[in-house]
């Protein structure tokens, strides 16, 4: 189905609106659930960001205009009664809720209160503080080291890549656990600004290690 013919087939209500369910396109994760009138799925689709039809205000409204957390396209998909479209979308910031949660649906009721799975937590955890080094870049804060590595640019990214890998090699030769693992997470967070820095997500990562497994 193309852009038209998505048009064409979705069934909006006697109100002239159709539910819209974001989710995270690299984690699956449900970010919030929105209205949308005719008009705002067509700028959803000419803008590839996520417009919504405010109910409250009787108004369209642009999501992340004005906190800089757009949430960008990557694909809608319509349910099988044409009642209803999943936005997967990257979400610039990782902040989706008003609240300053990254889901609206951080509430459970009658489950355990951690049932996500480990390695999906994993590369959450990773791919939000992803979008969050991407947000330092459009919405800087002073006082901020992501902030500060964004300004000196690609060559004291790579600095601090070699210098944080051979603090791994120290901790490594000192057969010290606490120092390997301090020293790892170091490596890791100016490995992800470096990947921001090309504009490669996590996800590539995943998947070019998915081919040598």
């Amino acid at each position: 189905m193309n852009k038209d013919e998505l048009l064409t087939e979705v069934k909006f209500d006697d109100k002239g609106l159709i539910t819209a369910v974001l989710q995270d396109f690299n984690t699956g994760e449900v970010l919030m659930v929105g209205f949308m009138n005719q008009e705002a799925l067509k700028k959803t689709i000419e803008t590839d960001e996520a417009w919504f039809f405010s109910r409250s205000r009787q108004e369209l409204w642009h999501k992340g205009e004005t906190s800089g957390h757009l949430q960008k396209i990557k694909e809608i998909k319509l349910d099988c009664d044409g009642d209803a479209l999943l936005l997967k979308v990257e979400s610039v910031g990782g902040q989706v809720c008003h609240t300053g949660k990254r889901s609206c649906f951080f509430r459970s009721v009658g489950v355990q209160e951690d049932v996500t799975p480990v390695a999906k937590k994993e590369f959450q955890l990773i791919n939000e503080l992803y979008q969050l080094i991407l947000d330092r870049k459009v919405n800087p804060k002073e006082g901020s080291y992501t902030c500060y590595l964004w300004e000196q640019g690609q060559d004291k990214m790579l600095k601090k890549v070699g210098e944080e890998a051979a603090e791994v090699i120290i901790g490594s030769k000192n057969n010290c656990q606490d120092e390997v693992v301090y020293e790892t997470a170091d490596l890791i967070f100016h490995l992800l600004v470096l990947l921001a820095w090309h504009g490669i997500k996590p996800a590539e990562i995943i998947r070019e290690l998915e081919k040598r497994r």
